[in-house]
């Protein structure tokens, strides 16, 4: 019998990603909730299987060789569950590359690039004075990502998905298209809109996507369970 795998979790693009591909390929699996705004990811217990102290990060108790493994970094999670379930991520060699250089695309690009822009659009307000400071970095940041967008819509124009079939990096990117939160619109983007529907329709990603919404803090809000939450995330915890 197969034992269910170790998610360790909270609800945000990266934990989506892997929450959205165990939906898809059927994998048991049970959650365990890291709360990065009460810095959970600092614990020692989690920090022995992810070394980077970020979340999201898994244990296969049946790993290779029937020994468990546990793997932290969401792109490479997202190819050791392709290989294990043997879909969504190709094995000719041609089709794998395909893959593989969208998934570093967001994991290299997309991501951090959002990440910095819904950053400097929603927390950075509550912690930065100075006003032109905070121009800057939205300015710089938003300009990234709309540009980010447009070469996705472009890729998009003459496919569905963006590396053929329907895989892991479709799963890795979708959770990272938050127009609202990012300064984008989707009128500008059809492709990327249409695509971005087609994908979030899949029952496995909006099962994923569901995954401990209920645990989830907004840390924009204010008050001093928000304040010390935005310390704790952005770099600001003491040692």
């Amino acid at each position: 019998m197969t034992r269910p795998i170790e998610l360790w979790y909270w609800p945000t693009p990266n934990g989506w990603k892997v929450s959205i591909a165990l939906e898809e390929m059927g994998l048991p699996y049970r959650m365990k909730p890291v709360n990065i705004g009460a810095g959970e990811q600092f614990a020692p217990a989690f920090q022995a299987i992810s070394p980077n102290g970020r979340m999201p990060a898994i244990v296969d108790p049946d790993g290779p060789g029937g020994q468990p493994l546990s793997i932290f970094e969401s792109g490479a999670i997202l190819q050791y569950l392709g290989v294990k379930s043997g879909r969504f991520y190709p094995q000719d060699p041609r089709g794998k590359a395909e893959v593989d250089q969208w998934l570093f695309w967001q994991v290299g690009g997309l991501g951090p690039m959002a990440g910095q822009t819904h950053h400097f659009r929603q927390y950075a307000p509550a912690m930065i004075k100075d006003q032109r400071q905070l121009a800057y970095g939205v300015r710089r940041y938003t300009d990234e990502t709309r540009r980010l967008y447009g070469v996705l819509d472009r890729r998009l124009a003459d496919r569905d998905f963006v590396a053929g079939d329907y895989s892991i990096a479709d799963m890795a990117i979708w959770p990272w298209i938050l127009p609202e939160a990012q300064g984008q619109s989707l009128d500008e983007f059809p492709n990327l809109a249409a695509w971005a529907a087609r994908v979030g329709a899949r029952p496995g990603v909006v099962a994923g996507r569901a995954v401990g919404a209920a645990l989830r803090r907004d840390l924009a809000d204010s008050g001093k369970a928000a304040e010390a939450a935005r310390r704790l995330l952005f770099g600001q915890r003491g040692r």
